[in-house]
């Protein structure tokens, strides 16, 4: 603040502006232009300087709304006469000022998210190859001032957060560990090492029976929600309560930093521009009347998103319960979302394993006579493209690959998603049984539910009225007189089903049936709505499958935790072994029966990788609750099937009394690369889950070779002579205890069954057990042993293959919770 008042600080603020003006930075002088009007606006009104002065702000601001109309050409013209360097050290310099500008008007939280910005583009741009030393010199300047101010403000907005474990959280996000001042300053990078997969649940308690929600997460944890919290290039991070706080009220119209979202080709052959929303409508409004009916979907392939906008939306007018509308800022006293003047909109979306929150304007693509090119609500009123444009500025624009409604519904409502194939010639498909629990379901609103055809030829497409590989919002499902209906609607808004119990089927239409679903086909005909009847039976034949997304709020209890799977542990198939797949514990204390649903979220952070999902996931669940090494010893209880999704549900139904203790095993079925997740569980029964912990300290590695008489065979038929002749190694415990635990693993050729016998050559007491075990039956490539009660001692372990003359490598590693040594004897 200057010391002559703030009439002088008004005015330094305009000349900053006018200065920035000459240099032909704009951006940069539109805001201080907004800024300097702010100030003497304010001032005005506390009659604290001249009412001359108003033409000033006058001037100021209609110098800042002409840059801003002519700012794209304006920025193109400047950028073909600078370097690029140059224009990025100049918005992270911006960025910077901002920061200071905010930080000086008190708005601590803001400021510190402005000056983590500013060190992120400090950091991206000296990683740049070819950068001179001058302009790094500038940016660590520019890095260590917004760092040095960032970590002054870290203790006041501590004391203001310590109440609230979430924004704590936050805290831990904005200045990560990472970004020390010795890293900043001097190495000028982040750290890119990958977080550990297997740490604890959380950094403070551990999870416990009693905790309904999460409470705080483990360094591991927030590693894991910071690097997928950048989407197609874009930050958006944990949505926490402070962000309730986000300002939305500027002297000038806000526009999004991040741009205009990438269009459609269709949409680009009809554009005729973008306009606001006070542009397009008279009279604004966020929210009229919610209604499924007045939703329409345009030239963007997102049928599911509008599929799942309008079953939420029919959802919210039937049970008067807000399901997506709250989540659509600013609002007011009653949580109602409200229009707001300066365009800014703040949306909240479960995308990568939390809440996130999206910055958006209210800047739509328009073609002739101002129709929207996006989708829209047909009684004006902007909720439907509002959230539809912050979904797809996540998903990288409005040039979206397309979805399945499970996804989207998900990141809209947070609601557990299912995915439920229609397999008529399936056994273990029950259609009359999937019905009746869908009815019951939905109409106690425990469920929202979504239809999808598949590959439907021209002719079947032009028959039957239907569209091919289409989402679709079930709207209502009734049960009458035997006859089984579901309502659905197209989100086109038109195009209908033209069979059975369509508007034209004079037949199956009785007065009785027209009056219990209030349903007059002579009325339907005269307009398309895109709404339409269809029976139960012509469902199975035409569709493909239901997209289910179910109440969390069934579950008083749940609890996730959020890791990855570095793609260099282990094989990149786990046919053979899952020993180094991430592996939990789950323990259910359950008094009688209860459901047990297991959500395995994989976080996706590239379009490229949603349009084409390679990685095949799943959750497989052992009885025991202790690691399994080997896929199919022992037998899982569930062994999911690998789908190329981002989500795999598991629905678990325990009928006996508890606790039972359950092992989840996280599978791919091709690991290529690092995958990111969210493993989280839905209990109406008390449980514990929590990454298996093992309790081997010491591990040592042999290698060796089956070749000529030591390729002895295991015993079996004509090998009974040779086996003597295997490989034989001594292991030596340190440990006088009668409670040492070791695990052996034994790796050869695929193509060999391998195997090995185990005993005591000496011991400090007699145990008749370790006379000789054996690792069990044959297997090829690959197979292990664990004891659990080793006696001090030495002990003799003899790999072989089944057959005797099978010649090759293998890998014997050993594991102990004590120190020991190993020698190869023979």
């Amino acid at each position: 603040m200057s010391k002559d008042g703030p009439q002088a600080a008004a005015m330094q603020t305009a000349q900053r502006a006018i200065e920035f003006d000459h240099a032909q930075r704009y951006e940069e002088a539109i805001y201080f232009y907004a800024e300097a009007t702010r100030k003497i606006l304010e001032l005005l009104g506390q009659k604290k300087i001249l009412p001359i002065l108003r033409k000033n702000a006058q001037e100021y601001v209609e110098r800042a709304e002409f840059l801003k109309k002519e700012l794209p050409r304006l920025q193109a013209e400047r950028a073909s006469k600078l370097p690029p360097q140059q224009l990025l050290y100049e918005q992270a310099e911006f960025t910077m000022m901002k920061a200071v500008d905010i930080d000086e008007r008190g708005e601590s939280v803001h400021a510190m998210s402005l000056y983590k910005e500013a060190i992120q583009m400090c950091l991206n741009m000296s990683r740049s190859n070819g950068i001179e030393d001058s302009l790094k010199e500038k940016l660590r300047k520019v890095a260590g001032e917004a760092l040095e101010r960032a970590e002054h403000l870290q203790f006041a907005v501590d004391s203001k957060l310590q109440k609230e474990n979430d924004e704590a959280q936050r805290l831990s996000l904005l200045l990560p560990a990472a970004l020390s001042s010795e890293l900043v300053l001097s190495e000028m990078h982040l750290d890119d090492r990958a977080p550990s997969g297997r740490g604890t649940p959380s950094g403070g308690p551990s999870p416990t029976p009693n905790r309904k929600n999460d409470e705080g997460l483990s360094k591991e944890e927030l590693a894991v929600l910071a690097v997928t919290s950048r989407i197609n290039g874009r930050s958006y991070v944990p949505f926490l309560s402070q962000d309730l706080r986000e300002q939305f009220h500027f002297t000038l119209p806000f526009t999004d930093k991040h741009g205009k979202l990438a269009l459609t080709e269709k949409q680009v052959k009809r554009l005729k521009g973008w306009a606001r929303a006070s542009e397009i409508i008279k009279e604004p409004t966020v929210i009229k009347r919610i209604d499924s009916g007045t939703i329409k979907q345009t030239v963007i392939s997102d049928c599911s998103f509008v599929a799942s906008l309008a079953i939420a939306a029919r959802y919210e007018r039937r049970f008067g319960k807000q399901l997506v509308t709250s989540v659509i800022y600013p609002q007011d006293r009653r949580k109602q979302p409200i229009y707001n003047e300066s365009g800014k909109y703040m949306v909240k979306l479960h995308i990568n394993g939390v809440w996130r929150k999206v910055i958006i304007d209210d800047c739509f693509p328009i073609g002739e006579n101002n129709q929207l090119l996006c989708s829209y609500s047909q009684q004006e009123e902007l909720w439907v493209s509002l959230l539809e444009k912050a979904y797809m500025k996540v998903m990288g624009g409005y040039d979206f690959p397309g979805s399945n409604s499970n996804i989207d519904l998900h990141a809209l409502t947070g609601w557990i998603p299912e995915r439920v194939p229609i397999k008529k010639d399936s056994k273990e498909f029950d259609p009359d049984k999937l019905f009746e629990k869908l009815l019951q379901r939905f109409h106690q609103g425990d469920c929202l539910i979504t239809l999808a055809t598949g590959k439907l030829d021209e002719a079947t497409c032009s028959r039957a009225g239907l569209v091919d590989s289409h989402a679709y919002a079930v709207l209502d499902l009734r049960k009458f007189q035997g006859k089984r209906l579901l309502m659905v609607k197209n989100p086109w808004t038109h195009l209908r089903w033209k069979g059975r119990f369509s508007e034209n089927d004079e037949t199956s239409w009785t007065p009785e049936l027209c009056k219990a679903l209030d349903f007059d086909p002579s009325k339907a005909k005269e307009r398309d709505d895109g709404v339409f009847w269809i029976d139960y039976e012509s469902v199975m034949s035409f569709f493909d499958v239901f997209y289910v997304n179910w109440n969390p709020g069934l579950f008083p209890y749940t609890y996730g935790l959020h890791s990855q799977w570095n793609a260099c542990a282990g094989p990149i198939k786990d046919l053979f072994s899952v020993a180094s797949n991430p592996q939990y514990s789950l323990e259910v204390r359950n008094k009688g029966p209860a459901p047990v649903w297991i959500l395995l979220t994989r976080h996706i952070t590239e379009i490229a990788d949603f349009a084409n999902n390679k990685e095949f996931i799943t959750v497989m669940v052992y009885e025991g609750g202790k690691k399994v090494y080997i896929p199919f010893d022992p037998k899982p209880l569930y062994d999911g099937v690998r789908i190329n999704s981002p989500h795999y549900l598991c629905q678990m139904l325990l009928t006996e009394p508890g606790p039972k203790r359950f092992t989840l095993v996280v599978a791919q079925y091709e690991k290529s690369t690092t995958i990111f997740y969210t493993l989280r569980v839905y209990s109406t029964a008390e449980f514990t889950l929590a990454p298996i912990k093992l309790p081997y300290k010491f591990k040592k590695t042999e290698t060796g070779k089956w070749e000529g008489k030591t390729a002895g065979g295991c015993g079996n038929g004509t090998s009974r002579e040779t086996v003597e002749n295997n490989p034989i190694f001594h292991i030596s415990t340190e440990n006088h205890s009668d409670e040492n635990m070791l695990f052996l693993e034994l790796k050869g050729p695929k193509q060999y069954s391998i195997g090995f016998d185990l005993w005591a050559v000496s011991t400090a007491r007699e145990y008749k057990e370790f006379n000789r075990i054996s690792s069990g039956a044959y297997r090829p490539g690959y197979t292990v042993l664990t004891v659990e009660r080793l006696p001090a001692g030495v002990f003799a372990v003899r790999p072989a293959t089944f057959l005797s003359n099978q010649e090759g490598p293998f890998i014997l590693t050993i594991e102990a919770s004590c120190n020991f040594s190993i020698k190869r004897i023979q």
